[in-house]
Protein backbone atom coordinates (compact mmCIF):
# COMPACT_ATOMS: atom_id res chain seq x y z
CA UNK A 1 0.00 0.00 0.00
CA UNK A 2 2.27 2.31 0.84
CA UNK A 3 5.06 1.80 -1.94
CA UNK A 4 1.88 2.64 -4.48
CA UNK A 5 0.68 5.47 -2.69
CA UNK A 6 4.48 6.62 -3.04
CA UNK A 7 4.67 5.87 -6.76
CA UNK A 8 1.75 7.55 -7.29
CA UNK A 9 3.02 10.80 -5.47
CA UNK A 10 6.24 10.27 -7.50
CA UNK A 11 4.46 10.05 -10.63
CA UNK A 12 2.35 13.43 -10.02
CA UNK A 13 5.54 15.47 -9.05
CA UNK A 14 7.24 14.21 -12.01
CA UNK A 15 4.23 15.71 -13.89
CA UNK A 16 4.32 19.15 -11.97
CA UNK A 17 8.03 19.36 -12.84
CA UNK A 18 8.04 18.53 -16.41
CA UNK A 19 5.13 21.64 -16.61
CA UNK A 20 7.55 24.00 -14.56
CA UNK A 21 9.96 22.89 -16.58
CA UNK A 22 8.72 23.64 -19.87
CA UNK A 23 7.77 26.91 -18.52
CA UNK A 24 11.38 27.86 -16.86
CA UNK A 25 12.88 27.29 -20.59
CA UNK A 26 11.35 30.03 -22.01
CA UNK A 27 13.14 32.45 -20.06
CA UNK A 28 13.03 36.16 -20.20
CA UNK A 29 9.83 35.15 -22.68
CA UNK A 30 8.06 34.36 -20.13
CA UNK A 31 4.88 36.42 -19.41
CA UNK A 32 4.07 37.55 -15.95
CA UNK A 33 1.09 35.30 -15.68
CA UNK A 34 3.38 32.08 -17.05
CA UNK A 35 5.87 33.46 -13.73
CA UNK A 36 3.41 33.22 -11.83
CA UNK A 37 2.49 29.51 -12.83
CA UNK A 38 6.29 28.53 -12.36
CA UNK A 39 5.75 29.62 -8.64
CA UNK A 40 2.89 28.05 -8.14
CA UNK A 41 4.27 24.94 -9.96
CA UNK A 42 7.60 25.13 -7.81
CA UNK A 43 5.20 25.14 -4.72
CA UNK A 44 3.16 22.13 -5.36
CA UNK A 45 6.12 20.24 -6.23
CA UNK A 46 7.34 21.57 -2.58
CA UNK A 47 4.46 20.12 -1.34
CA UNK A 48 4.68 16.59 -2.82
CA UNK A 49 8.18 16.26 -1.60
CA UNK A 50 6.96 16.81 1.44
CA UNK A 51 4.41 13.96 1.38
CA UNK A 52 7.08 11.78 -0.10
CA UNK A 53 9.02 12.01 2.17
CA UNK A 54 6.21 11.29 5.11
CA UNK A 55 5.30 8.30 3.49
CA UNK A 56 9.08 6.95 2.59
CA UNK A 57 10.05 7.94 6.08
CA UNK A 58 7.09 5.58 7.65
CA UNK A 59 8.21 2.88 4.86
CA UNK A 60 11.35 2.92 6.44
CA UNK A 61 10.35 2.48 9.81
CA UNK A 62 8.21 -0.85 8.63
CA UNK A 63 11.59 -2.40 7.08
CA UNK A 64 13.22 -1.28 10.27
CA UNK A 65 11.07 -3.11 12.57
CA UNK A 66 8.47 -0.75 13.18
CA UNK A 67 10.25 1.99 14.39
CA UNK A 68 9.59 5.09 11.88
CA UNK A 69 13.46 6.62 13.51
CA UNK A 70 15.17 3.96 12.41
CA UNK A 71 16.54 3.28 16.37
CA UNK A 72 19.87 1.93 16.46
CA UNK A 73 19.50 -0.26 13.45
CA UNK A 74 20.63 2.95 10.55
CA UNK A 75 24.66 1.96 10.91
CA UNK A 76 23.51 -2.15 10.34
CA UNK A 77 21.21 -1.06 7.38
CA UNK A 78 23.90 1.16 6.08
CA UNK A 79 26.66 -1.79 6.26
CA UNK A 80 24.31 -3.95 4.89
CA UNK A 81 23.89 -1.83 1.75
CA UNK A 82 27.28 -0.93 1.48
CA UNK A 83 28.38 -4.67 1.37
CA UNK A 84 25.57 -5.85 -1.17
CA UNK A 85 26.64 -2.21 -3.38
CA UNK A 86 30.30 -3.43 -3.59
CA UNK A 87 28.61 -7.03 -4.49
CA UNK A 88 27.01 -5.94 -7.21
CA UNK A 89 30.37 -4.25 -8.73
CA UNK A 90 32.48 -7.19 -8.57
CA UNK A 91 30.06 -9.98 -9.33
CA UNK A 92 27.08 -8.52 -10.95
CA UNK A 93 23.61 -8.05 -10.09
CA UNK A 94 22.62 -11.80 -11.13
CA UNK A 95 25.73 -13.42 -9.94
CA UNK A 96 24.60 -11.92 -6.32
CA UNK A 97 22.85 -14.04 -3.40
CA UNK A 98 18.88 -13.37 -3.24
CA UNK A 99 19.22 -11.59 -0.16
CA UNK A 100 21.52 -8.84 -0.88
CA UNK A 101 19.41 -8.45 -4.36
CA UNK A 102 16.76 -7.97 -2.07
CA UNK A 103 18.71 -5.08 -0.34
CA UNK A 104 19.46 -2.99 -2.98
CA UNK A 105 16.12 -3.23 -5.04
CA UNK A 106 14.63 -2.19 -1.57
CA UNK A 107 17.01 0.71 -1.30
CA UNK A 108 16.42 2.13 -4.66
CA UNK A 109 12.43 1.44 -4.47
CA UNK A 110 12.59 3.61 -1.51
CA UNK A 111 14.33 6.35 -3.30
CA UNK A 112 12.54 5.95 -6.73
CA UNK A 113 8.96 5.15 -5.89
CA UNK A 114 9.54 1.49 -7.01
CA UNK A 115 10.37 2.56 -11.20
CA UNK A 116 13.49 4.27 -11.14
CA UNK A 117 12.03 6.68 -13.36
CA UNK A 118 13.58 9.80 -14.17
CA UNK A 119 16.31 8.78 -11.94
CA UNK A 120 19.85 8.74 -14.33
CA UNK A 121 21.51 5.08 -14.56
CA UNK A 122 18.86 3.25 -12.02
CA UNK A 123 15.97 2.67 -14.95
CA UNK A 124 18.90 1.25 -16.93
CA UNK A 125 19.95 -1.33 -14.08
CA UNK A 126 22.14 0.70 -12.01
CA UNK A 127 22.08 1.40 -8.19
CA UNK A 128 22.72 4.25 -5.84
CA UNK A 129 25.70 4.29 -4.02
CA UNK A 130 26.26 4.27 -0.63
CA UNK A 131 26.69 7.50 1.66
CA UNK A 132 30.74 6.86 2.01
CA UNK A 133 30.76 6.09 -1.03
CA UNK A 134 29.56 9.67 -2.63
CA UNK A 135 31.46 11.23 0.49
CA UNK A 136 34.55 10.32 -0.43
CA UNK A 137 34.17 11.05 -3.84
CA UNK A 138 32.86 14.47 -3.27
CA UNK A 139 36.22 14.94 -0.91
CA UNK A 140 38.29 13.82 -3.74
CA UNK A 141 36.76 16.55 -6.55
CA UNK A 142 38.81 19.52 -4.62
CA UNK A 143 41.79 18.25 -6.35
CA UNK A 144 40.64 18.90 -9.58
CA UNK A 145 39.79 22.62 -9.58
CA UNK A 146 38.68 25.36 -7.08
CA UNK A 147 35.32 25.23 -8.27
CA UNK A 148 34.98 21.51 -7.41
CA UNK A 149 35.94 22.32 -3.93
CA UNK A 150 32.85 23.03 -1.54
CA UNK A 151 34.96 25.02 1.03
CA UNK A 152 36.05 27.42 -1.67
CA UNK A 153 32.71 27.77 -3.61
CA UNK A 154 29.08 28.24 -2.50
CA UNK A 155 27.82 24.79 -1.91
CA UNK A 156 23.88 23.21 -1.56
CA UNK A 157 22.92 19.38 -1.76
CA UNK A 158 19.51 18.67 -2.31
CA UNK A 159 17.42 15.11 -2.10
CA UNK A 160 16.35 15.82 -6.02
CA UNK A 161 16.20 17.54 -8.98
CA UNK A 162 13.19 19.93 -9.70
CA UNK A 163 13.95 23.43 -10.09
CA UNK A 164 14.72 25.30 -7.18
CA UNK A 165 14.53 29.19 -6.87
CA UNK A 166 17.05 30.71 -5.20
CA UNK A 167 17.08 34.41 -3.80
CA UNK A 168 20.11 36.40 -4.92
CA UNK A 169 20.20 40.26 -4.10
CA UNK A 170 21.94 43.39 -5.08
CA UNK A 171 22.30 45.80 -1.80
CA UNK A 172 25.79 47.74 -2.50
CA UNK A 173 24.28 51.27 -3.18
CA UNK A 174 21.45 51.33 -0.34
CA UNK A 175 22.39 53.11 3.06
CA UNK A 176 20.67 53.65 5.97
CA UNK A 177 19.12 56.72 7.07
CA UNK A 178 19.47 59.41 9.68
CA UNK A 179 15.85 60.37 11.52
CA UNK A 180 14.56 63.14 13.47
CA UNK A 181 12.50 63.12 16.34
CA UNK A 182 9.11 62.46 14.87
CA UNK A 183 10.30 61.58 11.50
CA UNK A 184 9.03 59.18 8.79
CA UNK A 185 11.45 56.48 7.76
CA UNK A 186 11.90 56.08 3.86
CA UNK A 187 11.91 53.36 1.97
CA UNK A 188 14.97 51.31 0.97
CA UNK A 189 13.99 48.16 -0.95
CA UNK A 190 16.52 44.94 -1.30
CA UNK A 191 16.92 44.79 -4.65
CA UNK A 192 15.87 40.94 -4.49
CA UNK A 193 15.97 38.87 -6.91
CA UNK A 194 16.12 34.95 -8.03
CA UNK A 195 18.37 32.42 -9.47
CA UNK A 196 16.54 29.40 -11.00
CA UNK A 197 18.73 26.14 -10.44
CA UNK A 198 18.21 22.95 -12.25
CA UNK A 199 19.85 19.51 -12.37
CA UNK A 200 22.16 18.77 -15.53
CA UNK A 201 23.22 15.27 -15.75
CA UNK A 202 26.44 14.60 -15.90
CA UNK A 203 28.62 10.72 -16.98
CA UNK A 204 31.90 9.78 -15.98
CA UNK A 205 32.38 7.59 -19.36
CA UNK A 206 32.47 3.85 -19.10
CA UNK A 207 35.48 2.84 -17.05
CA UNK A 208 36.75 -0.65 -17.98
CA UNK A 209 38.20 -2.86 -15.38
CA UNK A 210 39.73 -6.45 -16.06
CA UNK A 211 37.97 -9.41 -14.93
CA UNK A 212 41.15 -10.98 -13.44
CA UNK A 213 41.01 -7.58 -11.02
CA UNK A 214 37.44 -7.56 -10.55
CA UNK A 215 38.15 -11.26 -9.11
CA UNK A 216 41.44 -10.20 -7.17
CA UNK A 217 40.22 -9.62 -3.47
CA UNK A 218 43.13 -7.53 -2.80
CA UNK A 219 42.63 -4.70 -5.29
CA UNK A 220 40.54 -1.87 -4.36
CA UNK A 221 37.44 -1.59 -6.53
CA UNK A 222 35.87 1.27 -4.29
CA UNK A 223 39.22 3.33 -3.71
CA UNK A 224 39.68 3.13 -7.80
CA UNK A 225 36.50 4.04 -9.36
CA UNK A 226 36.07 6.86 -6.62
CA UNK A 227 39.34 8.17 -7.77
CA UNK A 228 38.47 7.76 -11.95
CA UNK A 229 34.96 9.72 -11.01
CA UNK A 230 36.33 12.08 -9.26
CA UNK A 231 38.93 12.93 -11.99
CA UNK A 232 36.80 12.70 -15.01
CA UNK A 233 33.48 13.94 -13.27
CA UNK A 234 36.00 16.96 -11.68
CA UNK A 235 37.14 18.04 -15.24
CA UNK A 236 33.84 18.85 -16.98
CA UNK A 237 32.48 20.48 -14.02
CA UNK A 238 35.05 22.85 -13.41
CA UNK A 239 34.79 23.43 -16.92
CA UNK A 240 31.13 23.84 -17.01
CA UNK A 241 31.36 25.49 -13.54
CA UNK A 242 34.25 28.45 -14.97
CA UNK A 243 33.08 28.84 -18.68
CA UNK A 244 29.30 27.40 -19.20
CA UNK A 245 27.03 28.87 -21.42
CA UNK A 246 23.88 28.65 -19.50
CA UNK A 247 20.33 27.16 -19.24
CA UNK A 248 19.88 28.00 -23.05
CA UNK A 249 22.96 25.32 -23.88
CA UNK A 250 21.36 23.06 -21.24
CA UNK A 251 24.52 23.47 -19.41
CA UNK A 252 25.79 25.44 -16.06
CA UNK A 253 26.44 29.30 -16.34
CA UNK A 254 30.03 29.85 -15.62
CA UNK A 255 31.64 32.12 -13.35
CA UNK A 256 33.61 33.29 -16.30
CA UNK A 257 30.67 33.59 -18.73
CA UNK A 258 28.60 35.27 -16.10
CA UNK A 259 31.23 38.30 -15.24
CA UNK A 260 31.75 38.70 -18.87
CA UNK A 261 28.24 39.15 -19.61
CA UNK A 262 28.46 41.64 -16.08
CA UNK A 263 30.79 44.26 -18.21
CA UNK A 264 32.93 43.83 -14.95
CA UNK A 265 35.65 44.06 -16.89
CA UNK A 266 39.49 45.67 -16.61
CA UNK A 267 41.84 46.39 -19.15
CA UNK A 268 45.34 45.39 -18.25
CA UNK A 269 47.80 48.36 -19.00
CA UNK A 270 50.52 45.70 -18.48
CA UNK A 271 54.01 45.78 -16.24
CA UNK A 272 55.67 48.46 -17.82
CA UNK A 273 53.38 50.73 -16.46
CA UNK A 274 54.88 50.52 -12.80
CA UNK A 275 58.59 48.39 -13.01
CA UNK A 276 59.94 49.92 -16.06
CA UNK A 277 60.09 46.82 -18.08
CA UNK A 278 59.04 46.58 -21.90
CA UNK A 279 56.22 44.29 -21.67
CA UNK A 280 52.81 45.51 -22.32
CA UNK A 281 49.01 45.15 -22.08
CA UNK A 282 49.82 41.58 -22.86
CA UNK A 283 51.40 41.03 -19.43
CA UNK A 284 50.17 41.65 -16.17
CA UNK A 285 51.39 44.36 -13.44
CA UNK A 286 50.73 45.34 -10.02
CA UNK A 287 48.69 48.39 -11.27
CA UNK A 288 46.30 45.84 -13.05
CA UNK A 289 46.38 43.97 -10.31
CA UNK A 290 44.89 47.13 -7.91
CA UNK A 291 42.62 48.05 -10.27
CA UNK A 292 41.28 44.82 -10.48
CA UNK A 293 40.39 44.76 -6.43
CA UNK A 294 39.23 47.84 -6.83
CA UNK A 295 36.26 46.96 -9.61
CA UNK A 296 34.41 45.36 -6.98
CA UNK A 297 32.30 46.94 -4.02
CA UNK A 298 34.60 47.27 -0.98
CA UNK A 299 31.79 45.17 0.73
CA UNK A 300 32.58 41.85 -1.50
CA UNK A 301 36.46 42.45 -1.06
CA UNK A 302 36.34 40.17 2.64
CA UNK A 303 36.76 36.25 1.97
CA UNK A 304 37.60 37.05 -2.09
CA UNK A 305 39.78 35.25 -3.84
CA UNK A 306 41.99 35.64 -7.12
CA UNK A 307 41.27 32.82 -9.68
CA UNK A 308 43.72 32.08 -12.82
CA UNK A 309 45.63 29.56 -15.44
CA UNK A 310 48.70 28.01 -13.57
CA UNK A 311 51.04 29.69 -16.60
CA UNK A 312 49.33 33.01 -15.41
CA UNK A 313 50.23 32.73 -12.08
CA UNK A 314 53.33 31.98 -13.05
CA UNK A 315 53.97 34.90 -15.14
CA UNK A 316 52.48 37.53 -11.63
CA UNK A 317 55.45 34.93 -9.81
CA UNK A 318 58.12 37.07 -11.72
CA UNK A 319 57.07 40.38 -11.14
CA UNK A 320 58.22 42.75 -8.96
CA UNK A 321 56.79 45.64 -8.31
CA UNK A 322 59.55 48.90 -9.01
CA UNK A 323 60.77 48.66 -5.42
CA UNK A 324 61.81 45.10 -6.31
CA UNK A 325 59.35 43.38 -4.10
CA UNK A 326 57.22 40.21 -5.52
CA UNK A 327 53.41 40.40 -5.86
CA UNK A 328 52.78 37.00 -4.83
CA UNK A 329 52.96 35.57 -0.80
CA UNK A 330 54.48 32.24 -0.87
CA UNK A 331 52.30 30.60 1.73
CA UNK A 332 53.86 28.68 4.49
CA UNK A 333 51.39 26.66 6.10
CA UNK A 334 50.86 23.41 3.87
CA UNK A 335 47.43 22.91 1.87
CA UNK A 336 46.80 26.93 2.46
CA UNK A 337 47.24 28.77 -1.38
CA UNK A 338 49.52 31.46 -2.32
CA UNK A 339 48.58 34.88 -1.85
CA UNK A 340 48.74 38.29 -4.39
CA UNK A 341 48.35 41.39 -2.36
CA UNK A 342 46.87 39.30 0.53
CA UNK A 343 44.31 37.61 -1.40
CA UNK A 344 44.23 33.78 -2.18
CA UNK A 345 45.29 32.92 -5.20
CA UNK A 346 43.11 29.69 -6.47
CA UNK A 347 44.65 27.94 -9.66
CA UNK A 348 41.70 26.93 -12.42
CA UNK A 349 43.33 25.82 -15.66
CA UNK A 350 40.16 26.18 -17.60
CA UNK A 351 40.43 30.08 -17.15
CA UNK A 352 42.46 31.31 -20.45
CA UNK A 353 45.92 31.23 -20.81
CA UNK A 354 48.54 34.55 -21.38
CA UNK A 355 49.43 34.74 -25.16
CA UNK A 356 53.69 35.09 -25.35
CA UNK A 357 53.41 36.32 -28.92
CA UNK A 358 51.15 39.08 -30.49
CA UNK A 359 47.86 37.99 -32.81
CA UNK A 360 47.08 39.88 -35.95
CA UNK A 361 44.03 40.46 -35.48
CA UNK A 362 44.23 41.38 -31.47
CA UNK A 363 42.76 38.77 -29.17
CA UNK A 364 41.18 39.61 -25.99
CA UNK A 365 41.38 36.90 -23.11
CA UNK A 366 39.77 36.72 -19.69
CA UNK A 367 43.10 36.17 -17.81
CA UNK A 368 42.61 36.55 -14.03
CA UNK A 369 39.23 36.70 -12.19
CA UNK A 370 38.77 38.28 -8.61
CA UNK A 371 36.17 38.05 -6.53
CA UNK A 372 34.37 36.47 -3.60
CA UNK A 373 33.81 32.56 -4.45
CA UNK A 374 31.49 32.01 -1.92
CA UNK A 375 29.03 33.73 -4.38
CA UNK A 376 29.09 31.17 -7.23
CA UNK A 377 26.57 28.71 -5.70
CA UNK A 378 27.09 24.85 -7.22
CA UNK A 379 23.92 22.65 -6.81
CA UNK A 380 24.62 19.16 -6.25
CA UNK A 381 21.88 16.42 -6.36
CA UNK A 382 22.81 14.04 -2.99
CA UNK A 383 21.94 10.98 -5.11
CA UNK A 384 24.33 9.26 -7.22
CA UNK A 385 24.37 6.11 -9.13
CA UNK A 386 26.82 3.54 -10.73
CA UNK A 387 25.76 0.98 -13.76
CA UNK A 388 27.51 -2.14 -14.50
CA UNK A 389 28.14 -2.92 -17.99
CA UNK A 390 29.26 -6.57 -18.67
CA UNK A 391 27.93 -7.88 -22.20
CA UNK A 392 29.69 -4.48 -24.38
CA UNK A 393 33.20 -5.63 -23.22
CA UNK A 394 32.64 -9.14 -22.45
CA UNK A 395 35.25 -10.03 -25.77
CA UNK A 396 37.51 -8.60 -23.80
CA UNK A 397 37.20 -10.06 -20.33
CA UNK A 398 36.46 -6.28 -19.12
CA UNK A 399 33.58 -4.95 -17.26
CA UNK A 400 32.61 -1.08 -17.12
CA UNK A 401 31.49 1.07 -15.08
CA UNK A 402 29.62 4.42 -15.15
CA UNK A 403 28.99 6.96 -12.59
CA UNK A 404 26.02 9.13 -13.21
CA UNK A 405 25.33 11.83 -10.98
CA UNK A 406 23.61 15.65 -11.81
CA UNK A 407 24.32 19.25 -10.89
CA UNK A 408 24.22 22.76 -11.57
CA UNK A 409 25.97 25.88 -11.21
CA UNK A 410 24.94 29.50 -10.76
CA UNK A 411 26.48 33.02 -9.68
CA UNK A 412 24.33 34.86 -6.63
CA UNK A 413 24.01 38.30 -7.97
CA UNK A 414 20.67 40.29 -8.13
CA UNK A 415 19.10 42.66 -9.93
CA UNK A 416 21.53 45.69 -11.57
CA UNK A 417 20.93 49.01 -10.75
CA UNK A 418 22.41 52.22 -11.15
CA UNK A 419 26.35 52.20 -8.73
CA UNK A 420 25.68 48.75 -7.76
CA UNK A 421 28.47 46.40 -9.03
CA UNK A 422 28.85 42.67 -9.78
CA UNK A 423 30.33 40.67 -6.86
CA UNK A 424 33.22 39.47 -9.41
CA UNK A 425 35.53 41.30 -12.11
CA UNK A 426 37.56 39.80 -14.66
CA UNK A 427 41.44 40.95 -16.13
CA UNK A 428 41.32 41.33 -19.77
CA UNK A 429 44.85 41.13 -21.70
CA UNK A 430 45.03 42.05 -25.53
CA UNK A 431 47.40 40.13 -27.74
Amino acid sequence: MRMSENRDLRQQRYTVLTEARALKEKGAAMTPQERSKLARLVGQAQQLRERIERVEGEMMGEIRGGDPNGGGSRASQHDEYRSAFMSYLRHGRDAMPAEQRSILSEHRDMITGGSGAGIPGVSSGGFFVPVGFVDALISTLKYTGPMTDESVVGTMVTETGQILPYPAENDTNVVGERLGEGQQTIEGDVLLGQVLFGAYRYSTKAVKVSLELLEDSAFDLENFLIGEFAKRLGRILVSDFTNGLGSASSQPMGIVTATAASGSLVAAVGSSSNDGTSAGPNTIGSDDLINLEHAIDPLYRPGSSYMMNDSTFKAIAKVKDKYGRPLFEKSLEAGAPDRINGYPVRLNNYMQTLQTQTSSPPVTVNSTLFGPLKRYMVRRIRAMSVLRLVERWADYAQVGFIGYARYDGQVLAGPNATGQQFPFALLQNTF
